[in-house]
């Protein structure tokens, strides 16, 4: 699936879009990392770590397990049958885009699309979780703090390139702002997820989740 979804967001990108360590969430500090990703480059999944790491990902698995929280990756938040699903959203979109000939800069089709359902995993509904991914805030304070923003498997969606779909866009929330140095770094958003639409600008998320606690995503 993650194979398929970031040939999802290239295709949609090119077609579609022209423009466009660890500390509780109360003032976290997110460094910019070392390398930094290219623009959809997606978070790794846990379960495709390098052997040499996966030892201490099983120890961090069982862990968290023990405190009550599930450790998650991307493609668990789409329902059975989603794949197929959002395969032939894109096939559609591509033959509307392509149906009036190419497509040309600055003109109504050359907008950064959404593609993709609301149909959720009902069973992480009220779930204590850990997921990795990029922050997307809806805009900067004073001090880069933010509050409210995008949780995104993939680097630069929604602002170099197309936003996921729905149920791969998590709308997070935070009691007290985290600070944030460079989008580019990835993060851990631990907390309770609910399956609650949100609207927003940048895009629609299927799921909703209250952060407890931030980390720095180690590569």
């Amino acid at each position: 699936m993650n194979r398929l979804l970031i040939s999802l967001a290239a295709i949609a990108a090119l077609a579609a879009c022209g423009q466009a360590q660890t500390t509780e969430a109360d003032a976290t500090l997110i460094e910019a990392p070392a390398d930094e990703p290219q623009v959809g480059d997606r978070i790794p999944d846990a379960a495709t770590e390098r052997s040499n790491r996966r030892a201490a990902a099983e120890a961090r698995v069982k862990a968290l397990a023990a405190r009550g929280v599930r450790e998650i990756g991307w493609e668990e938040l789409m329902p059975e049958g989603e794949e197929e699903r959002l395969a032939q959203l894109y096939q559609q979109q591509m033959a509307m885009l392509y149906s009036g000939g190419p497509i040309m800069e600055g003109s109504a089709a050359d907008v950064m699309v959404q593609i993709g359902t609301f149909n959720t995993v009902k069973e992480l509904n009220e779930i204590k979780v850990r997921i990795p991914g990029y922050t997307v805030p809806f805009e900067y304070g004073a001090n880069a703090e933010i509050s409210e923003f995008l949780l995104v498997p993939y680097y630069g969606a929604c602002i170099h390139a197309p936003p996921p779909p729905p149920n791969q866009t998590v709308f997070a929330m935070t009691d007290e702002p985290i600070k944030l140095r460079n989008l580019a770094q990835a993060v851990w958003i631990e907390g309770t997820m609910f399956t609650q639409t949100q609207e927003s600008e940048l895009a629609d998320a299927a799921y909703t989740i209250r952060v407890d606690k931030v980390e720095t995503y180690e590569y």
